[in-house]
């Protein structure tokens, strides 16, 4: 359990920043979409008087606005808040508070001392979300989780502090999800929800979505350095002081690595952040900014029959001019209120984002004599602002809470653009185009404890989209599109006792697709005519769960889930043009599990099966190709008083099909990894072994044609990988200043 002091802010800053970090009160996630101003304004207003209304009850736990609150006098249990905090992760006890069994809160505790190899790993520790990486340490990582291969984010939402991560109308990919730009020891705890049911998630969220939050100060100033294998080298630090009336905290990462590739992946990743917490208005103001710089060559995923011809070994290449670079400078001010279970939070963000990737999955399929290497860039500057109220109220004898939130986000696309190139030289564009996507949503969820054993959630989102794409090359490719899409939800929750609830939800959701695919006419590529691409596609999901509690040291949950999505045509960023997508359904169980033997000893087990496959397919046709089928992530922790502290971590990725008829499939990878390590005074020092059994395994599998100099102009079909990172040994020292 880790405890964190707020520091010696004044009362009205201390109790506010106590409610947004605790785990019983927890801020807003924005999942940022804009609405025209008139709307936002009102429903602004609407927000202000909610928040002046008398009440008796307290918010919910997770920095997601639609959290379940506690609602004396009825609820089972109750909550009282301290200005010192207990945040304990997965500890927390949800039962009486969550409105499903598969939402959930990670903390500090859950991944201090865990060892990772890449900063997307962070988002591992959602139960059954998997991160690998088929390219150069710079990029997004691809995600699975639900049966869903998530590519980087596209059914996933993710945000940090309230500003989205996924990228709409990307470069690379429609929803790109990157977050290497985090610095792991800032982060306070990362609040997850899985599937349609919740109200404050909007778009990229079908499959669930992750609220991170950032640490606002500090027990003590800090440095450390990592050094390992492969000229693997990270240093990292932070401080956090008392400026005038708040606290003001500061950080920085600087890392570089070459890796075991044959080509020498030199990484050069800069990060930082600068974040001010101040009492203002009879609140509390946090303002943040964030930077992050990256430059890295590539190994991409290369075919299995050039290894097993000997042409290339599993660290080979066949394109060695791969790679990229990409910035991230973002600003985020954000007003929170609480009083009585009243609250009010208001967000405003900027960011300026850049990428150039260089890539090559095809190696001379399409173009014999130069190659398919291909340049993806984006540049782009993202306004968006968002609000959530809250305020409880009672009606015919029975607790209620009422919320209400607006999103608005303004994309502003100087260049989404795809080039044919060799060797990084730009031979010829396949499509350029600048491009406006605003967006805005606006939900209400109610929340009514009918019973002390019965409550239920009910609520509505609104999402509208406006698109204006402006093609350099083929102008029947410009045009404007606008398109809207309202989301019912719905839980019931009944408590069985106060160690055990069980829940039923059930909701309709969606995801936008690319801005160019909406307009065009005309394939880029071949001249031909092009159809349009459905601007939003709608998916449907119900979950039925069991959530146990039965001591303080053991917390469980089952959920069995369901999700079936559209028929749609997908915008394909690879090529500029578009192609059709069946509808899909999938259905699973997860099963998670964390288990405190002793003060010292904390034992868990998350267990996930999953079957996905498309519908009015032909049986035996019907398998969606890179759905994982099963995950099995589980650790030990030993975190011991005088300062020893060692864990062994598990993560199995179960074989899964790779092409629709099932002849072709994914090997299995299991991974352990581990760290141990020792605190003395204000000084730390630790060990992490990385792929401890050596295992040549694969981190991502594929199959489709490509083709190697001398084969048939047709391609041949094949499996490609990206192989695991070989055994490696990271030492890391850090003092307290």
């Amino acid at each position: 359990m880790i405890r964190s002091s707020i520091g010696k802010l004044p009362s009205s800053v201390l109790d506010d920043a106590a409610l947004v970090r605790s785990a019983a009160v927890r801020s807003a996630l924005v999942r940022s979409v804009p609405v025209h101003s008139a709307v936002c304004l009102a429903a602004l207003v609407l927000l202000g008087m909610l928040s002046g209304s008398p009440a008796h009850a307290h918010d919910g736990p997770h920095g997601f606005p639609g959290a379940i609150p506690v609602l004396p006098p009825d609820s089972l249990k109750t909550y009282e808040f301290s200005d010192t905090l207990e945040v304990q992760g997965r500890f927390d006890d949800l039962i009486g508070v969550a409105a499903t069994a598969s939402e959930g809160t990670v903390g500090r505790e859950d991944f201090e001392v865990r060892p990772i190899l890449r900063e997307g790993e962070l988002l591992e520790t959602v139960p059954g979300l998997i991160q690998t990486q088929h390219s150069g340490d710079g990029k997004g990582n691809q995600m699975f989780l639900r049966g869903f291969n998530l590519d980087h984010g596209t059914d996933f939402a993710t945000d940090v502090e309230g500003m989205p991560i996924n990228l709409p109308t990307h470069g690379h990919g429609h929803g790109y999800t990157d977050v290497n730009f985090l610095i792991p020891e800032l982060v306070e705890r990362i609040d997850y929800r899985k599937g349609v049911f919740h109200p404050e998630l909007g778009d990229f969220a079908s499959s669930g979505g992750t609220h991170v939050v950032l640490r606002r100060s500090l027990p003590r100033s800090f440095f450390q350095f990592e050094g390992g294998k492969d000229r693997f080298r990270r240093a990292v630090g932070a401080a956090s002081q008392h400026i005038g009336p708040g606290i003001g905290l500061v950080g920085f990462e600087f890392k570089g690595y070459d890796g075991p590739w044959d080509l020498e992946q030199d990484l050069k990743k800069s990060s930082g952040l600068a974040r001010y917490t101040v009492g203002w208005g009879g609140g509390t103001l946090s303002l943040l900014a964030l930077g992050y710089d990256n430059e890295w060559n590539a190994t991409d995923q290369i075919p299995l029959r050039a290894v097993e011809s000997g042409q290339i070994d599993r660290f080979g290449n066949i394109d060695p001019t791969l790679g990229g670079r990409s910035h991230r400078y973002s600003f985020l001010g954000t007003w929170h209120r609480a009083r009585e279970g009243r609250s009010l939070e208001l967000r405003a963000y900027a960011v300026d984002y850049s990428l150039r990737l260089y890539s090559n999955f095809t190696y001379y399929l399409k173009h014999p004599d130069d190659g398919d290497q291909l340049l993806q860039a984006d540049d782009r500057v993202v306004v968006g602002a968002g609000a959530t109220g809250k305020v409880p109220f009672r009606w015919r004898g029975r607790s209620h809470l009422l919320e209400a939130g607006v999103t608005s986000r303004n994309d502003f696309i100087s260049k989404v653009a795809l080039y044919h190139t060799k060797d990084r030289v730009r031979l010829d564009t396949v499509r350029e185009d600048e491009v406006v996507e605003l967006a805005g949503g606006a939900y209400a969820s109610l929340t009514s404890r009918w019973h002390p054993r019965f409550r239920t959630q009910v609520g509505l989102r609104v999402d509208a989209f406006h698109f204006d794409v402006e093609d350099a090359l083929i102008e029947e490719n410009s045009g404007t599109q606008s398109a809207a899409i309202a989301s019912p939800k719905a839980s019931l929750i009944y408590g069985l006792s106060n160690h055990a609830e069980a829940y039923l939800s059930g909701g309709l959701g969606f995801h936008s697709n690319d801005a160019r695919g909406t307009t065009i006419r005309v394939d880029p590529a071949s001249g031909d005519p092009a159809e349009s691409v459905d601007p939003l596609v709608r998916s449907k999901g119900g979950e039925l769960g069991l959530r146990l509690s039965p001591t303080e040291g053991l917390r469980s949950s089952v959920a069995l889930w369901y999700l079936a999505l559209d028929s749609e045509l997908l915008y394909v960023g690879d090529g500029g043009g578009t192609e059709a997508s069946d509808g899909s359904e999938r259905y699973g169980v997860e099963w998670n599990n964390v288990y405190r033997v002793l003060d010292e000893l904390t034992v868990d087990l998350d267990v996930a099966f999953s079957h996905a496959n498309f519908v009015d397919v032909a049986e035996g046709e019907d398998h969606v190709p890179g759905a994982l089928e099963n995950v099995v992530a589980g650790g030990v922790t030993w975190n011991d008083p005088t300062g020893l502290f060692a864990t062994v971590r598990l993560r199995h990725l179960g074989a899964y099909a790779l092409i629709e008829d099932d002849s072709v499939r994914a090997d299995a990878t299991t991974l352990i990894n581990a760290n141990v390590g020792f605190r003395f005074g204000s000084a730390r020092i630790s060990c992490a072994l990385l792929n401890v059994l050596d295992d040549e395994a694969r981190d991502i599998q594929y199959y489709y044609e490509s083709r190697l100099p001398g084969e048939p102009e047709e391609g041949v079909s094949d499996v490609h990988f990206h192989p695991v990172e070989p055994r490696q040994l990271r030492v890391m020292i850090g003092v307290g200043l």
